[in-house]
């Protein structure tokens, strides 16, 4: 079966654009220095690999999608861009001084043996940074007003943060910190919750096709009738109502910092 990410890849970059917060939030974590080597692993078509490498970091990308990789190849041929898995990484033993995964740890397929992979291609010391949503936060999205039943899927196949500790402390990582991260207004990578404050988003079908909780997904009715219901909402005034029902203050996203032992 063809990585599900090769259905997605074609027009990608066009709504998946590197957002500049976020790039300085992963730069930071990851304690990135110069001329040291990266892996950003489920790297895509590479929108924050090659924003990381401009800043002086030398990176190998890898992720189970040529089709997204053939895009990625496009942008750089400096970065070493390679098709693997989390679970079976192409790299040669502590290879690398840090890791980056964005938005990647719901499509592994077993999360304890991608940590090991990951343990055994870093060096002693190095951090391994996560930007990913957990299971509260995705609950709760506005979205599940109007998409409960795709939503709430979505929300089953990521894993939870005791998971994402013991997974890493099994393979020999230790847990560092979890920051929070809110949808702000002008974000760039239109991600699931990007229309967080701009619903006009979700009724533009390249918007859907980036993001995987739509792109992939067998529910059709559902997205029809809730979209039909957002836009009459919208229009009536209602939609501010819903929206504030699902303020939270448990962030949208977060960013979960690991270091290995």
């Amino acid at each position: 079966m063809q990585p599900s990410y090769n259905n997605i890849g074609i027009g990608y970059n066009s709504t998946r654009q590197a957002d500049s917060y976020l790039s300085e939030r992963m730069f930071a974590l990851l304690g990135g220095e110069k001329g040291k080597q990266y892996l950003d692993i489920g790297c895509g078509t590479g929108n924050y690999t090659t924003v990381l490498e401009k800043k002086g970091l030398q990176f190998t990308g890898v992720d189970p999608s040529e089709v997204m990789l053939n895009e990625a190849r496009q942008k750089s041929k400096i970065i070493n861009w390679l098709q693997g898995t989390a679970e079976n990484i192409p790299c040669k033993d502590e290879s690398f001084d840090g890791a980056l995964g964005s938005l990647t740890l719901h499509h592994w397929k077993n999360v304890g043996q991608g940590f090991k992979e990951l343990f055994r291609v870093l060096k002693p010391k190095s951090r391994l940074v996560f930007f990913t949503s957990l299971p509260e936060q995705t609950q709760n999205y506005w979205l599940m007003h109007y998409f409960p039943k795709i939503i709430y899927e979505s929300s089953l196949g990521l894993p939870t943060l005791d998971k994402l500790k013991q997974c890493s402390h099994d393979a020999g990582f230790h847990f560092i910190e979890q920051e929070n991260y809110f949808v702000k207004e002008d974000l760039k990578d239109l991600f699931l919750q990007s229309g967080k404050h701009n619903p006009e988003l979700y009724f533009n079908q390249n918007v859907r096709k980036g993001i995987s909780t739509f792109a992939l997904l067998t529910n059709k009715e559902e997205v029809e009738a809730g979209l039909k219901q957002l836009r009459a909402d919208i229009d009536s005034g209602k939609f501010e109502s819903v929206k504030k029902k699902y303020d939270s203050e448990i962030g949208d996203y977060c960013f979960v910092v690991f270091e290995k032992k």
